[in-house]
């Protein structure tokens, strides 16, 4: 039997997600381990690998069958486009994509008229603006603090992800708009689908049987 290879995603949501496969049956404590140096984890019984990669990463290694499944943030499978298969909602990691900046930006929506966006997702802003509003935007890439921008007079309204909005709160910002809601999601390698069938529906329903359960 060949081993099922699941790539996740580093830092809390691994953490969570670990604890889910766990209830489904499906375990590998090292993983988690903080000391430990290893690259890839395996659980021999199960015939199982697992790693960690950064986020962006994920769906690549499931695109390319590096892994045949992923567990990956609804952001991320939205900016990266890949051509995977996401079967499963998680119900974890929950947060909005929101279109956000101070509260007088909220008429510049409305007009149509061209605006700066700054964002980490220029892929959604740009879906977002052009064919949900038929809105004309200069789309502004940014990797660090996105608030930062329009008190700066970067950019007029920013396009990211809210969890509290505490931090919105705290810079004169506000939610304008939702554009959707996101969460954690399992993601499968389009061939490993069709070659490890059973399996993977197998474990989908394990945990896809821990997600009613935990009501999310």
């Amino acid at each position: 039997m060949e081993y099922l290879t699941i790539a996740l995603t580093k830092g809390r949501l691994a953490k969570t997600t670990m604890a889910m496969l766990e209830k489904a049956g499906i375990s590998c404590k090292e993983v988690l381990d903080p000391d430990t140096r290893k690259l890839i984890f395996q659980n021999d019984d199960l015939k199982m690998r697992f790693f960690l990669a950064k986020g962006p990463d994920v769906p690549t290694y499931v695109e390319y069958g590096a892994a045949d499944i992923g567990i990956s943030g609804k952001d991320i499978i939205m900016e990266e486009g890949r051509n995977i298969y996401e079967v499963l909602d998680l119900g974890i990691g929950k947060c909005r994509m929101c279109v956000c900046g101070p509260k007088e930006a909220k008429d510049l929506l409305s007009h149509y008229e061209q605006i700066r966006v700054a964002t980490k997702y220029p892929k959604i802003a740009k879906d977002y603006f052009y064919n949900a509003k038929r809105q004309t935007v200069e789309i502004i890439k940014l990797n660090g603090s996105i608030e930062l921008s329009p008190i700066v007079g970067l950019s007029d309204v920013i396009v990211d992800i809210v969890e509290t909005g505490s931090t919105l709160k705290q810079n004169g910002l506000c939610v304008l708009e939702e554009i959707c809601p996101i969460s954690a999601r399992m993601i499968v390698n389009q061939v490993s689908m069709r070659m490890e069938n059973e399996r993977i529906i197998t474990l989908i329903k394990a945990v896809e049987k821990v997600v009613r359960e935990n009501g999310n």
